[in-house]
């Protein structure tokens, strides 16, 4: 019970918080009529059976790493099986699906909270406030929850439970009183409701597909965040929630039925059959869009540092939060760029009907992302069933995806620029690297060896251990040569450490490897791409006590703009030697000159 209500914190803020501008938004698009509502509500239950239920909790879940989601564990997970098979479906797919869910991290705070405080509109002697007070006063919520950020979560997060728990029951009391006085509605749990919507209404059917997608989004969260709790947890809370978001959903359709005039359907609903509790309600729900943007910002830093490790993006700073559970890390740069973008589209936008021409679109891209790679896993691994009923389920989500372009014009090219700013950089930091590393001069591990020999017998060596970092023991970087031969910088004691990615989450290993020569050794760490790494901590345990530790910087220089572009990336973000955690008193950094 207790990873339940855990669950319902973390996990379940995004969709949890939908109803409050789902129905609103499709009934921008269609007259309320009892056709149209039933049709409504069908393919509201129905997208999350779909596309929740059967693509997220049951077939995404069954693929994670021990115990951890998300699109990069589907990358990962490709890589293992494909070998030397591999092209666009893991060279581009998995960026540009992590790119729009990096996108959406920006939409989903801005969307959740404009929607709550929309709810001060129905307050008595409110009706009137303005859209700029509105506006205001959501962004003051965005800038309060974005500045708390560097504090950590730990000590706020086991309120998150109770108050999500709060929160669904009063959308199922909610809705369950407004479906007594309108039970026809209950008609909508049949699916041929809603695909004789679509099959009779032809080019708008379709089109309102693109918002009913909006009850699904945050549903890409119960396979991403599921390192946290794991499986069972999640699982189980689902089948609670999904029950009272079916419940509410109806509630609201069977409102509509009744008050077809009704705008901001959810806060009219409950302001029609509880005034006087009204203004708790809407508390309450702020409190809840809070938590959904806190668990999606906690979930951005997450996905960013998980790229960073698998060296898909550059190392930004990074600080700890819990002196208990590494895990909780806070990216300044991430949350003050998170912040300004929000900021930026809830100034842009200015209402939360405006701003859902803009979402959907990076979530279906997202979802149809995660499908295609769901089945081609089943396909490598012969589970032919699975493979054939995830690619059903990816052709659901491509007409959602497909259903969502006409939002492009409409401001719908948000959510494409958002994005392009984490695949640029990807793309540009990738191939730069490989650029960088290609234009770098090195000295095979066979010529290196000989040399240090006779230099080693020759030269007079300084007393103690000098670390130097590196990628490759057979190939020696122009940093080391440079460092021993050119200068004589010889140690009694010399270890090469190289720090190495592995393809699954979890674990950290230290240990030494064949000895290259006397006086020289090699270290290997290997982590889990979500794993946080204290270098130093790992040698003291294979009692390592170095005096120096060196490492190479590169002084770039380039004509080409990507790769200028590529040159300002490296100098404005820290060195793999802050990230790792070396003991920065003992740190020699050596420059060496390159032309790409």
């Amino acid at each position: 019970m207790k990873g339940i209500i855990k669950a319902l914190g973390l996990v379940f803020g995004d969709i949890g918080t939908s109803p409050i501008y789902t129905v609103t938004v499709v009934f921008l698009f269609l007259k309320p009529t009892a056709d149209n509502i039933l049709g409504i509500m069908s393919l509201l239950v129905w997208t999350m059976v779909v596309l929740v239920s059967l693509q997220y909790t049951w077939l995404a879940m069954s693929l994670s790493i021990r115990g951890e989601g998300g699109t990069i564990v589907l990358r990962e997970r490709l890589l293992s099986l494909m070998k030397s098979r591999k092209g666009v479906l893991v060279a581009v797919l998995p960026l540009v699906g992590i790119s729009l869910l990096m996108g959406d991290g920006v939409i989903t705070p801005a969307i959740s909270i404009l929607s709550a405080v929309e709810g001060l509109m129905l307050i008595p002697g409110l009706e009137h406030i303005s859209r700029t007070s509105i506006v205001i006063i959501a962004m003051f919520i965005a800038v309060l929850l974005f500045s708390i950020q560097s504090r950590g979560t730990e000590k706020v997060a086991g309120a998150f439970g109770p108050i999500m728990c709060v929160w669904f029951t009063a959308l199922a009391v909610a809705g369950i009183v407004s479906i007594f006085e309108a039970p026809l509605v209950l008609k909508a749990l049949n699916p041929y409701y809603g695909i004789n919507f679509i099959l009779t209404h032809g080019w708008m059917g379709f089109i309102v597909l693109g918002e009913v997608i909006l009850c699904a989004t945050g549903g890409e969260a119960l396979f991403a965040d599921m390192g946290h709790l794991g499986a069972k947890p999640i699982r189980n809370a689902w089948g609670g929630v999904f029950v009272v978001l079916v419940i509410n959903y109806l509630g609201q359709g069977s409102f509509l039925l009744r008050h077809p005039e009704a705008k901001n359907v959810l806060f009219e609903m409950v302001f029609h059959y509880a005034k006087d509790i009204y203004i708790p309600f809407l508390l309450l729900s702020i409190m809840a869009t809070v938590i959904a943007s806190q668990a999606m910002i906690s979930g951005m830093f997450s996905i960013i540092y998980q790229a960073v490790t698998t060296r898909l993006m550059p190392m930004f700073k990074v600080d700890y939060t819990s002196i208990e559970r590494k895990s909780q890390i806070y990216i300044s740069s991430v949350n003050w760029f998170m912040l300004g973008a929000v900021l930026f589209i809830m100034l842009i936008f200015r209402e939360s009907s405006s701003l859902a021409a803009a979402y959907g679109l990076a979530v279906t891209g997202d979802m149809t992302i995660t499908g295609i790679m769901m089945t081609s896993i089943f396909y490598f691994k012969k589970k032919h069933g699975l493979a054939l009923l995830s690619l059903l389920i990816t052709g659901v989500d491509a007409m959602y995806l497909s259903a969502n372009f006409y939002k492009i014009p409409h401001g719908g090219y948000w959510s494409i620029i958002l994005a392009m700013i984490p695949l640029v950089t990807i793309f540009i930091y990738t191939r730069g690297q490989k650029r960088l590393y290609h234009a770098m001069k090195f000295m095979p591990f066979q010529e290196f060896i000989p040399k240090f020999k006779e230099t080693y017998a020759t030269s007079p060596l300084i007393k103690g251990t000098a670390l130097f970092l590196i990628r490759d023991v057979k190939t020696i970087p122009a940093y080391i040569t440079q460092t021993m031969f050119s200068h004589g910088i010889i140690y009694e004691d010399n270890v090469f450490v190289s720090i190495v990615g592995r393809n699954d989450p979890f674990g950290i290993t230290g240990f030494y490897r064949e000895n290259m020569a006397y006086g020289i050794r090699s270290f290997e760490i290997q982590f889990g791409y979500m794993e946080v790494v204290t270098a130093e901590k790992i040698l003291r345990e294979a009692g390592i006590d170095e005096r120096a530790v060196y490492y190479g910087l590169e002084d770039i220089s380039a004509k080409n703009i990507f790769w200028k572009i590529f040159s300002l990336i490296k100098r404005i973000s820290p060195t793999f030697i802050k990230f790792y955690e070396f003991p920065p008193e003992k740190l020699h950094g050596v420059i060496t000159k390159v032309n790409m």
